[in-house]
């Protein structure tokens, strides 16, 4: 069996502010030992029950956090930028089952470090369900028909997660207190957490159903200002909600839907504030 593993960065024990999981901050060195201890927690515990084949793929920031020295020799790792499809790149039908780690609740959720691919995103939308990152993630592996089964991050990840995927498995590894607050547990209970949790969540797999995406969804993002839905509707096949900074791409399947929230979100980086 084949495990794919996402690995996020602002859901890991410990890390409650940008200091943790910004390369250039000095918190960061520890914040990216610590999220590859909790990505190795979940490798070591699927080695263990037959797995023949994991892979992460990191997918925080520029994607070269996780230091591969200290994974578990049989790990496969997607490492670097750009990748055409983010945060489940190389993602496919020969997996058995999805976990994510160190993830965080979408933007307009009270939790630690909550965002949606990036700071100026207020909601996004497939069709009617509003998805953040693990959402849209979720939906990808649905596509392939692949369960996501388990996520490590904070309680409002956790509650996320609960409310779109039915019986899926959680270790709340810290609690938000704030958006930069949190209570938590070390990094070795943490991990024992985890162990635990990716135990169970293999175990019950065939119990878990994929997220099957919508065809042909519509893929709405509400920007924070105009001024990035205007960057963003410069992608062909755009269009700006009269009265609103929501941009609107109908997409053939949600493999093109994420590619086009990549480009949009990209394109409205680049708004300048004066």
């Amino acid at each position: 069996m084949n495990l794919y593993i996402s690995v996020d960065m602002e859901g890991i024990s410990g890390l409650v502010d940008h200091t943790h999981v910004n390369s250039r901050l000095h918190n960061y060195e520890r914040g990216r030992k610590i999220m590859t201890q909790e990505a190795n927690a979940v490798v070591t515990t699927a080695f263990d029950k037959g797995f023949r084949e994991v892979v992460i793929n990191d997918s925080h920031s520029k994607m070269n956090n996780i230091l591969i020295e200290e994974l578990h020799p049989e790990t496969k790792l997607i490492t670097g930028d750009v990748k055409p499809y983010s945060m489940v790149q190389g993602l496919d039908d020969s997996f058995d089952a999805v976990i994510f780690v160190g993830y965080h609740a979408r933007a307009s959720m009270k939790g630690v470090m909550t965002h949606s691919m990036i700071f100026g995103v207020r909601n996004m939308y497939i069709n009617d369900v509003q998805v953040g990152e693990l959402g849209f993630n979720t939906y990808v592996a649905g596509y392939y028909g692949v369960p996501v089964i388990m996520v490590a991050g904070d309680d409002q990840t956790a509650l996320e997660a609960e409310s779109l995927i039915p019986g899926i498995h959680c270790a709340v590894v810290k609690e938000a207190a704030s958006r930069s607050a949190a209570k938590s547990l070390t990094p070795i209970k943490a991990q024992e957490l985890i162990k635990e949790r990716t135990s169970k969540a293999l175990d019950d797999i065939h119990n878990i159903k994929p997220l099957v995406p919508p065809d042909h969804p519509t893929l709405r993002i509400e920007f924070a200002n105009y001024g990035q839905a205007e960057w963003a509707n410069l992608m062909p096949g755009t269009e700006i909600e009269p009265g609103t900074t929501i941009v609107k791409f109908q997409a053939k399947d949600i493999k093109e839907a994420y590619q086009a929230m990549l480009v949009m979100t990209e394109l409205a980086m680049r708004t300048t504030f004066c």
